[in-house]
């Protein structure tokens, strides 16, 4: 006797293959926000991750009503989107739907981030051949996502790189500088410091922050502050960082100085501080802890420093009403955006004073370098790549490029289980 399909269950199919579709692309679209969160640990990272994972999974179980999903779903052209239906292209080795996204790309640049995820995110085995395509293809864009796809693998690109980062495309050149540090590639340093004088400002910045990794200490830093100096720069933050990581605290003082005078100028003399780790700036950090729009971002520079648990130590508080952001809860305010300080716990600045009274002759003379409790090391900064929020891993990841250049740059956006499958081979090593 045949079988008679339940009417009920197989109407539910297409609604349960587009709900994967909406959940992959909400879980991306947050994993964007979380891969640069300060509250955010390689644990939460991968709950996250496993989520993702599991959806991409259900939509290729479901074979060609997947890709339907997937495709009805990037007509929205959404980072999230974007992602799935890459990376459900990719992992079907569907040739059309590749090309397909990869002109997505091509048109709209929130794309690309997208899509380079979505490369850097499926196995080696599913991008066997495709990333020695895009690797030689005439068009740079491809060119590109070939090379953020070996970034995201740890794999060296090759002698196309050099190539790469003098290419016409300033897409193309950008990403090339880039990874030449991401690679610990010292014998492309020449190349990089050919290209601080790039016209395009992306480019000088990449040239820039490359050369540091890869072992320049003088002729990149004019460039680097240049960036700096630019408010609301789009990698501003980033040349900051890498600036103060190389000056100790004499040397960084005047700058600052400088930073907390500008108008708007003190969160990111907050995030300075943090950088510079000179625990004399402890008390200074708990009086900007009483200006509520600074307080969470005092405290995670003071963790930075210090290596405090906020939480755990109970040295938070709970936040007053008017100590929240004012559109924080309002779905229908015209500006809402992803708060940057998101998660962060609400430092208790008198009880954070005392604690700090008792325990600050355990830390570093003033004057010294601390990161999360001591001064870097290669040792130190990998157990806070295993066990450190996000924004203090990259510093980490940072710094271990710092104390032997020509060091890979761990990539802390990668998949989570790739992440710990990488560390545990490095603390073997």
């Amino acid at each position: 006797m045949n079988a008679v399909a339940d009417p009920l269950v197989c109407a539910s199919i297409p609604t349960v293959v587009s709900r994967h579709a909406e959940e992959a692309a909400l879980l991306c679209g947050q994993r964007f926000f979380l891969v640069r969160a300060g509250h955010v640990r390689l644990h939460h990272l991968r709950r996250l991750d496993d989520r993702l994972a599991a959806h991409l999974d259900g939509l290729g179980v479901a074979g060609d009503a997947g890709r339907q999903a997937t495709d009805e779903a990037l007509a929205n052209l959404g980072p999230g989107e974007v992602f799935a239906s890459f990376a459900l292209a990719l992992d079907n080795r569907d040739d059309r739907r590749i090309a397909h996204v990869l002109a997505l790309a091509e048109a709209v640049a929130d794309a690309r981030e997208a899509a380079a995820l979505a490369v850097g995110w499926v196995s080696a085995q599913s991008l066997r051949g495709i990333v020695g395509d895009l690797l030689v293809s005439r068009e740079p864009l491809r060119r590109a996502i070939g090379i953020a796809a070996c970034d995201f693998h740890r794999v060296d690109p090759g002698g196309m790189l050099a190539d790469a980062m003098a290419d016409a495309s300033v897409l193309l050149r950008a990403q090339a500088l880039q990874a030449a540090g991401d690679c610990g590639r010292q014998d492309l340093v020449a190349g990089c410091i050919a290209a601080l004088e790039d016209e395009d400002a992306a480019c000088r910045f990449w040239a820039a922050r490359s050369a540091v990794l890869l072992g320049e200490r003088h002729r990149p830093v004019p460039a680097l502050l240049e960036v700096a100096r630019v408010p609301g720069g789009p990698y501003r933050t980033q040349a900051l960082a890498l600036l103060l990581k190389l000056a100790g605290a004499a040397r960084a003082a005047p700058l600052l100085r400088t930073l907390a005078a500008q108008p708007g100028g003190m969160r990111d003399a907050i995030r300075a501080v943090g950088v510079v780790g000179d625990v004399q700036a402890v008390p200074w950090l708990a009086e900007q802890m009483a200006e509520p729009a600074l307080a969470r971002l005092a405290g995670e520079a003071f963790t930075t420093i210090t290596g405090v648990d906020l939480a755990w130590n109970d040295l938070e508080c709970k936040p007053s009403q008017d100590m929240r952001a004012p559109d924080a809860d309002d779905p229908e305010a015209a500006d809402v955006a992803m708060d940057d300080d998101e998660g962060l716990p609400w430092p208790d600045p008198g009880r954070l004073l005392h604690w700090w009274e008792a325990n600050a002759a355990r830390y570093p003379a003033a004057g010294e370098r601390c990161f999360m409790g001591q001064p870097p090391s290669w040792p130190h900064c990998l157990r806070v790549l295993r066990m450190g929020c996000q924004r203090q891993r990259a510093a980490a990841a940072a710094y271990l490029c710092l104390l032997r250049p020509g060091t890979q740059l761990f990539p802390t956006g990668a998949p989570a289980w790739r992440q710990a499958r990488w560390l545990v081979q490095m603390s073997e090593e």
